[in-house]
């Protein structure tokens, strides 16, 4: 059960960072959001995996830190990336034409 909160707190997580940093037309709404939930649900479901309590607060920094470090690293890449990649569809469209 305590997963789900870990769950709903990384989307929060990744809420905040899609509206916080610019360029944000670039993704979809719900792209940042949803990586930084999975990454925390796996993170957290590894860590209770190998016998961490939930009582204890390393597992929820290590998860929610994990979502917040995707969420951040997806919202800052993206963009450079469909810049490129958009480039180089026009390129191959206007030499097509």
């Amino acid at each position: 059960m305590q997963i789900l909160y870990a769950i709903a707190m990384a989307v929060v997580i990744g809420v905040i960072v899609r509206f916080s940093l610019p360029e944000r037309r670039s993704t979809g709404i719900v792209l940042v959001p949803a990586l930084a939930a999975a990454v925390a649900a796996v993170v957290a479901a590894l860590l209770a995996w190998i016998g961490w309590d939930w009582s204890n607060l390393a597992i929820w920094l290590i998860s929610l830190g994990a979502a917040l470090v995707a969420a951040l690293a997806l919202a800052l890449l993206a963009p450079v990336l469909r810049r490129r990649s958009d480039a180089a569809f026009f390129e191959r469209a206007r030499r097509a034409a």
